[in-house]
């Protein structure tokens, strides 16, 4: 796999090390961290106390796991039915080669699917929609993720759609808990993981179908 060179300082010496940055693990921890972390952080500024009361969420923990579980799974599909559609046949097709290049196994799209899940709902979610509000960073969550691209009205379509979907999960934060966001985001993830790895091109071959008699080793 390609690597890109990342730079850093230790001691007097400047160091050079390569990063796989195609890397699954490392794409997933680098989410997880960097926007947990970060998140955590902000949250500690922007949400009132006890902070353990608002990471508890406002329902017990296997209701909001089952109501993220369904709401992912809904809207997952619902987005999975628009790329569908005739017009996006050039977005699914290279969102599809994109994702195949990441050879993903069924064990690698549930941890990209968490680490996300977990990583910018803590950012997003718990520590900057308190300064921001639900919808504008809702729409600020899509743009970053390059869905509302004024250059293609097709990604914007979509994107539009998926303002509806992370506004979702912003109300659901604030009336259920953070656990049934982080759980819809990562069901949403898993399903257009899994669908766009076991898409086929135009001469019927699978771009990468994920392997299920893969070992199975810990992460």
């Amino acid at each position: 796999m390609r690597t890109e060179p990342f730079t850093f300082f230790k001691g007097n010496y400047l160091c050079l090390m390569k990063i796989d940055f195609t890397n699954v693990r490392v794409l997933g921890f680098l989410t997880l961290f960097g926007f947990g972390i970060a998140g955590l952080i902000l949250s500690w500024f922007t949400r009132e106390p006890p902070l353990l009361e608002f990471y508890s969420g406002f329902y017990s923990i296997p209701v909001q796991l089952l109501t993220g579980y369904l709401f992912g799974l809904i809207w997952g599909y619902a987005a999975w039915g628009f790329i569908e559609l005739k017009m996006m046949r050039k977005v699914k097709t290279n969102y599809g080669g994109i994702i195949s290049r990441l050879n993903l196994k069924t064990r690698d799209v549930w941890f990209l699917s968490l680490c996300a899940g977990v990583g910018e709902e803590l950012f997003f979610r718990a520590g900057l929609q308190p300064l921001l509000g639900i919808w504008i960073t809702s729409i600020i969550f899509v743009a970053i993720h390059g869905y509302l691209n004024p250059r293609n009205w097709r990604i914007s379509l979509y994107g539009l759609l998926l303002c509806f979907f992370i506004a979702g999960l912003g109300y659901m934060t604030e009336e259920i808990g953070i656990i049934s966001a982080i759980t819809a985001h990562m069901i949403f993830d898993v399903v257009l993981l899994k669908r766009l790895s076991n898409m086929k091109s135009d001469d019927g071959n699978t771009f990468n179908a994920i392997s299920e008699n893969e070992d199975t080793n810990p992460l």
